[in-house]
């Protein structure tokens, strides 16, 4: 076996594919510094119980695990960040009022999440805890817009759902557990005979209700044929009222603001609305994100939260962006101080400079310097190659 292939699903990222990702990861973090959300960072592995409680529930297949050799306790590689920053803001923070806190790093996961994808993906985010109204979730999502838009990613749309309509219908069609997850599986793909089939013994108006679901998707005006196709149930009229709060606040935003009744990603935890990012001509979602009101109870308290996610490996794969080399190339001169001080003061100006060590010199175009140091009447100066 060759020792130096990697397992499916994971690779390397050389010099030029990471000077562009660390020059997105600069731009949002500093985006995110801007609005006032204060960067966390934590630690890659944690004891299982706590990277799967909360919002970790739907990462079970997808975590990495481990017998600690300390403890002989099961760790868990995070799979996502966003269930440890709720256990930060709810129970190391213990603040009162609205947190605002922002996050990245790598996750790894067994299985890719698609066609092609990576095994590691570099996750980015932001959240915003301790406040319930649909003003966070302006905030938020208006954030993850700008942060796309800061990536160079243009032509975006936004498609929103929100869980509490489908979760408003199965209560009332009092729907068994087992029911409940096979229908909201046959909603996510949009398959119609099957959601048929599975309320077969659902009140005819239930039943009505669930296969209109699918159908209503498009621009703002799928929320007023909701109101008229759903029955008047006050959880379903409050997300519809959510929503068109969200479409009127986002419009200004963003050049597309869609409507997807029949979204339900991120369920099991997420309570209200959910959103999406996406740019014409991919096929993915670039940002993903929703609210998840009873994130902290798991660790102790209640605790509002929505922010959103993505993966910076995927944002740098559709950027136009790139990040410019411009380096200056020294010559190795050792003990002469007029020399060393002018590559001093050159880098403390923020230029890149790289010393030509001897024995090289047949592979100096390797280094990618544009310019070199050139010394004349006795005074150093940076001149073009």
């Amino acid at each position: 076996m060759r020792h130096w292939i990697l397992p499916e699903h994971i690779e390397d990222l050389l010099p030029r594919e990471a000077a562009k990702l660390e020059l997105l990861r600069r731009r949002i973090l500093d985006l995110f510094s801007v609005h006032g959300y204060e960067l966390v960072i934590p630690p890659l592995l944690e004891h299982i119980e706590s990277l799967l409680t909360g919002t970790g529930y739907d990462l079970d297949l997808r975590t990495f695990k481990l017998v600690d050799q300390l403890s002989g306790r099961m760790l868990g590689v995070r799979a996502d960040i966003t269930p440890q920053v709720a256990r930060i803001d709810a129970h190391l923070l213990n603040r009162q009022g609205i947190s605002r806190l922002c996050y990245t790093g790598s996750v790894l996961h067994t299985q890719p999440s698609g066609l092609g994808r990576t095994r590691e993906p570099i996750q980015i985010g932001a959240e915003i805890y301790g406040h319930q109204g649909v003003e966070s979730d302006i905030e938020i999502q208006t954030l993850m817009v700008h942060a796309l838009e800061g990536a160079g990613v243009g032509d975006l749309h936004l498609d929103l759902g929100h869980v509490a309509i489908f979760r408003a219908l199965a209560q009332a069609a009092r729907l068994e557990r087992e029911r409940e997850i096979e229908l909201f599986q046959a909603l996510q793909s949009k398959d119609v005979p099957q959601i048929r089939d599975l309320l077969a013994n659902v009140e005819q108006k239930l039943k009505d209700a669930f296969l209109r679901l699918p159908a209503l998707y498009g621009d703002a005006s799928v929320l007023k044929i909701a109101r008229q196709q759903l029955p008047a149930l006050p959880e379903v009229h409050g997300a519809l009222a959510q929503l068109e709060q969200l479409c009127v606040a986002l419009s200004p935003v963003v050049p597309e603001v869609r409507v997807d009744l029949a979204e339900l990603r991120g369920y099991h935890y997420h309570s209200g609305v959910v959103f999406a990012a996406y740019t014409a001509g991919y096929p993915n979602a670039l940002a993903l994100g929703g609210r998840y009101d009873q994130v902290g109870v798991a660790f102790g308290r209640a605790r509002a939260a929505t922010g959103f996610s993505m993966d910076l490996r995927e944002i740098a794969s559709v950027s136009p962006l790139a990040a410019e080399r411009r380096a200056v190339l020294a010559p190795y001169r050792p003990g002469d101080a007029a020399l060393a001080a002018f590559i001093e003061q050159a880098r403390g100006r923020g230029e890149t400079v790289v010393t030509d060590l001897p024995g090289h010199e047949q592979h100096r175009d390797e280094l990618a310097c544009d310019r070199q140091f050139v010394l004349r009447n006795g005074q150093w100066s940076i001149e073009n190659k």
